[in-house]
């Protein structure tokens, strides 16, 4: 099995490191989009996220992965499976990390019919594809912004169901899939449209790093990786640990997380002044600070939390004001220092 660079190894990029993190504590946020330079870690981050989660249980025998305890969301193969009275064995199994390539067709995401099956037996059998082996875990697209459009609509659509529905070549099948999208692109070659990028929660920029001391502490330990990554991971899986055994209490703190009324109102002043679009942005910007702050070890929501994943949380959805030409960020950053004074 490859060695994975380790997450808590990254150097800097709080913000991307952060938003991936608050997206683990709560799915529901609805992904992440990270827009920058090549060679900044995107791939690498999103790559190392499932060390830092704990195995989860699954159906044994089950090609979907479902869930053993969720029995409204299950296959429609475990449904037949319970029907002919089998009982249904639960086992570990890693959470999945699933690379979407660009030239991905759409039988290839969705799945199909066995043409194997179909030609030997004669048999008409499906063949999951992309989104079944995705399914509770991550599914990641380099350069999402080159997708085609239907295949990001499609995508879209699935996550925010949680549930993938085949019907073509004489079959009907159901089957969940519940995953945190991850997007990454550069955006010198090409922006996603507003409606699909605003259907991301949180959309963060990272850039190349201008310190020098950082950028020689990121080669000195890429180079260490890449000499010999076993050593290299072992140094770091204690630090690993450590992210492990927050994100496990946030995610069972979460539903105990309260928000102040105090604190949902100047997030709605927030909002209200920047002119974001619709609610998505406020539900969003709640979900998202809640989730920081179970991270966090905290059993309020505070202003800070909300200050924190502003950026991340907005930045996407502003209007575009042709009197205004400065960037997104920096009118979050405005916006927060006129709602909440400065930091």
């Amino acid at each position: 099995m490859r060695t994975v660079y380790p997450f808590s190894a990254i150097v800097g990029q709080a913000e991307m490191k952060r938003a991936l993190l608050v997206a683990a504590v709560d799915p529901g946020v609805g992904g992440v989009m990270i827009f920058g330079d090549r060679g900044t870690g995107k791939s690498t981050a999103v790559r190392a996220m499932p060390a830092l989660l704990p195995a989860m249980l699954v159906v044994a025998g089950c090609r979907f992965g479902c869930d053993p305890e969720a029995n409204g969301t299950r296959c429609t193969e475990c449904r037949a499976r319970e029907s002919a009275g089998e009982t249904l064995k639960p086992k570990k199994s890693t959470v999945p990390v699933v690379d979407l390539p660009l030239g991905a067709t759409e039988d290839r995401i969705v799945g199909a019919l066995d043409l194997e099956r179909a030609l030997t037996r004669g048999e008409k059998a499906f063949e999951p594809g992309l989104l079944a082996r995705a399914n509770r875990g991550f599914l990641y697209i380099d350069e999402v912004n080159l997708l085609e459009d239907h295949l990001v609509d499609l995508l879209l659509d699935v996550a925010a169901s949680g549930e993938n529905l085949v019907e073509r070549e004489g079959l009907s099948l159901r089957h969940p899939a519940r995953f945190v999208l991850v997007g990454s692109g550069n955006p010198e070659e090409g922006e996603l449209r507003p409606q699909l990028l605003d259907r991301f929660g949180l959309s963060v920029e990272v850039s190349t790093p201008t310190e020098l001391d950082e950028r020689i502490e990121i080669v000195r330990r890429r180079d260490a990786f890449d000499r010999d990554p076993e050593p290299f991971a072992e140094h770091w899986h204690k630090e690993d640990l450590k992210v492990r055994r927050k994100l496990v209490h946030a995610r069972e703190r979460l539903p105990e997380v309260d928000v102040p009324d105090d604190v949902l109102r100047r997030a709605g002043e927030l909002c209200l002044a920047l002119g974001t679009d619709g609610l998505r942005g406020e539900l969003t910007l709640l979900r998202a600070a809640r989730a920081l702050a179970a991270y966090e070890g905290r059993t309020t929501t505070a202003h800070a939390h909300v200050r924190a994943v502003a950026p991340s949380a907005l930045r996407h959805r502003l209007r575009r004001n042709p009197l205004d030409d400065t960037g997104s960020t920096t009118r979050v950053a405005r916006a927060l220092d006129e709602v909440y004074g400065p930091a």
